[in-house]
């Protein structure tokens, strides 16, 4: 750590001195103190070598529009799941903006580019994302089946609705 302090401090001064001083010395570089100092110089470090450049996340994927109406399925393209060991019918954890996540299903979709995904906007608006945002795709695991489900209508919304509620809107959702 002392070498290097004078080292830095001989470098200002001879910045210094050649700036203001009339005398034209060449400027010193710090290869040559080093050459000068009895340590020494460091070994040159190699270059990395260069390849095709590995994508940085392959989970971060472009939201597009969905082409089915099923608000638990997105749709990957047959390479990203494979890259992301996926098969079709996984639990995947999707994250989007503000910290927002949900729960879908993957499926494969051919005509679509590797680095987008499909959802549709009931998923997009849980995820607080639009067309176009980036969000990420995390394998979930296995996903516990729901032993109750309370589905509670407050009363305003159900004013002047008649017939059985539970067959009309909610059978067709839990249908196997």
């Amino acid at each position: 750590l002392k070498n290097i302090s004078c080292l830095r401090a001989s470098q200002a001064f001879f910045s210094f001195f050649h700036t203001h001083c009339s005398l034209r010395i060449p400027p010193l570089h710090f290869s040559s103190v080093f050459a000068m100092s009895n340590e020494a110089a460091p070994a040159p470090v190699a270059p990395a070598p260069e390849g095709p450049k590995k994508k940085r996340s392959p989970n971060r994927l472009v939201v597009e529009e969905a082409l089915n109406d099923d608000n638990s399925v997105i749709a990957l393209s047959q390479a990203k799941m494979e890259e992301l060991n996926l098969f079709r019918g996984d639990n995947v954890l999707i994250k989007g903006k503000k910290r927002k996540d949900t729960v879908c299903i993957v499926l494969a979709d051919e005509g679509l580019e590797d680095s987008k995904i499909r959802m549709n906007k009931v998923v997009r608006k849980n995820l607080r994302v639009r067309l176009g945002d980036i969000i990420s795709v995390h394998a979930c695991g296995d996903v516990p089946y729901g032993k109750r489900v309370h589905i509670l209508p407050l009363d305003d919304t159900i004013e002047g609705i008649t017939g059985n509620l539970f067959d009309t809107y909610l059978k067709p959702y839990y249908l196997e």
